[in-house]
Parts: structure tokens; sequence; C-alpha cells
């Protein structure tokens, strides 16, 4: 295989290495833990990706699509471990993007209160993102992720050989996570080549969890233009896909933004011109009205007792709680314009 990059994830005795590469897939046995014999591979139908864990192995299978990221999902997976035998020694391993990875990763948190678990990112969002940090979860009717855990994985690998062979919208709705960190310190990001800007998104990351695992603090603001994002995502039954829907709350967060005399309209232009650089929708589907999200703002995992936005300012992105319905719904007909 070609060279690859680490990045560590700095979490004292439970740190681990975020490498990042083509091929580095072909790595997997050399993070399994001694002492390791069996490992569960959780992934989908539709990837084509291949690993070798060095020891007995098993693929298990997940459907496609957030309607399969569910608890049911989750019990049918440790269902199946139980009935292969796998202990509390082995380890699960997850290879795909970012569903495999929420769903592998909380299935490993709760079996037998928690075991071993690696991750194969293979989609361009599971290797910016949702692989890395520990945050697993799945959705209930109500809204997105709402049960879940943190569970670090024993190590993240960001096989870039395998974003080749993604279908283009699932590659295009990955900038839209992407598209987040040029907000978050990342810069000129699409001046990068594709493998620089995930060292960089994957460094930004990492710098975010070893401060602060829990999202108690700095690391809610990974979360820039998710608010909406969600909501556009339950409103729509999953029609857009989650980086698609990450970019439209881009530019939402922005006129929010904007609105409360945050940022000027030259800050707004700027999120605008990344998104659309991207290709990424820039407004949200017709169908789906300020009514629609405005009660599940509310059920955001961030809100604890008000409306709460992460908001771009003079000093970048915050976490701003209270932000004005009113406001909410004008920015929301900016947008749509």
């Amino acid at each position: 295989m070609e060279a690859f990059t680490t990045v560590s994830v700095d979490l004292g005795d439970r740190s681990y290495p975020v490498e990042i590469g083509d091929g580095v897939r072909h790595r997997l046995a050399l993070h399994i833990p001694s002492g390791c014999r069996r490992a569960a591979i959780v992934t989908q139908a539709n990837i084509d990706v291949e690993v070798d864990a060095g020891c007995e192995q098993v693929v298990f299978t997940i459907g496609d699509g957030e309607s399969h990221k569910v608890l049911e999902t989750v019990e049918t997976l440790c269902r199946d471990f139980a009935t292969w035998g796998l202990t509390r020694n082995d380890v699960v391993v997850g290879v795909g993007g970012g569903i495999v990875t929420d769903v592998a990763g909380f299935a490993a948190s709760v079996y037998h209160r928690g075991i071993p678990v690696i991750h194969v990112a293979t989609s361009l969002l599971g290797q910016i993102d949702a692989a890395i940090g520990g945050k697993t979860g799945v959705n209930l009717p109500e809204g997105k992720n709402l049960v879940g855990s943190y569970w670090q994985p024993l190590a993240v690998l960001c096989d870039t050989e395998t974003l080749s062979t993604l279908p283009a919208r699932h590659l295009q709705a990955g900038l839209g996570e992407l598209a987040k960190y040029h907000f978050l310190g990342g810069g000129r990001l699409d001046e990068l080549s594709l493998a620089d800007r995930v060292t960089s998104s994957v460094t930004i990351k990492a710098t975010a969890v070893g401060a602060d695992e829990r999202e108690g603090g700095s690391r809610a603001l990974l979360n820039y233009g998710h608010t909406l994002a969600h909501a556009l995502e339950i409103a729509g039954d999953h029609a857009l896909l989650h980086g698609e829907a990450v970019a439209i709350g881009l530019i939402y967060a922005a006129e929010v933004a904007q609105l409360m005399g945050r940022i000027d309209e030259d800050r707004v232009a700027e999120h605008r011109r990344v998104v659309g650089a991207y290709d990424l929708p820039l407004r949200p589907p017709a169908d789906i009205s300020f009514a629609d999200v405005a009660p599940l703002f509310a059920r955001d995992k961030k809100a604890v007792d008000s409306t709460t936005f992460i908001l771009d300012g003079p000093t970048g992105p915050e976490v701003v709680t209270d932000v004005p319905m009113d406001i909410l719904a004008s920015a929301y007909e900016r947008l749509c314009r």
C-alpha cells in the first residue's frame, strides 16, 4: 500500500490512531487486540469492501438507509453476535459509512456491556466525521440520534481508495459535511486535494474530541449546520442525504446569524460560495415548510431548555441559546428564496 497519514485522538489511556490513505483497510489485522479470537464484521450488502481481521471472522449485514438505523437493528445484531458466540474478548469491526459505524459502534457499546470496536470508514462522511470521536447512536421517529452512547474505537482506518467507488451522490453529500470544516478552522479546504481535505478535517475533529470528549463544550461546534439538517431529514422522511441537509443547514445558520447582527452579508455569501462550489443544494425542498421543521428544533440533542443553534460570529461559530422564533422564521423565508 502507499504511504498513509496518522492523526491521533488524544484521550489518555484510551487514545487511538486514525489512519488515512489508499489501502489502509489492509492494516486492520495490526489493530486487532492480542488474544482476540473472533471479529464480527458489520457492513451493508451494497458495500463491496473486503477486510481481513487476521482471525476468525463472520460478516453481519444491516439494511441500507436511515430507516435501518434503529434499535431493532441493534437488537438483531446483538442476538446474532450471541448466537455466533462472540465474547467480550472479541471485537466488532464496522465497515462502511456513517450509518454502519453508528450502528456497529452502538451495538459494540452495549453487547456484554461493551466490547472493542474498530471502524473501517468507506464513505467521505464517515471518514471526516461519523467514524471518529466515539459518538454512536440510532434514530427514533421523534428525531435523529436520540438513543446512543459514547464508545471510543480502538482505531479508525480511513481508506481513501474506497472513495472512488462511492455513488456520485453519496460522495457529493459527504462534501456537505466537509463544508462545515471551512468555518471551523479549515480555511479554504476546496483548494486542497481530496486526501488532504480528509486529513485536515480529521485533524480538526480529533482536536475537538480530545478537548471535549462528551460534547459538554467546544465539541458541540462540530454540529454546525446540523440543527436544521436533522429537522429536514426527519420532516422529509430522509429523502435528503445527511450531507445534503447539512449543506442547507450551514446557509440557514449563516442567515440566522446575519439577522441577529453576528455576521455581515459578505460572510453569508462565503457560506453560499463554499456550499455552491461543492454543487450542493442551497435551499430546502419546496414541500418542507418552517412549520414542519420548527417543532423539531427543540428535539435537537444540543437543546436543553431553549432553542439552541451553532451560529457564526466575530470569532467564529459558537453555541447560542434562546434564538428568537421570529428570527428563525425570517431566516427560513430568506433561505427558501
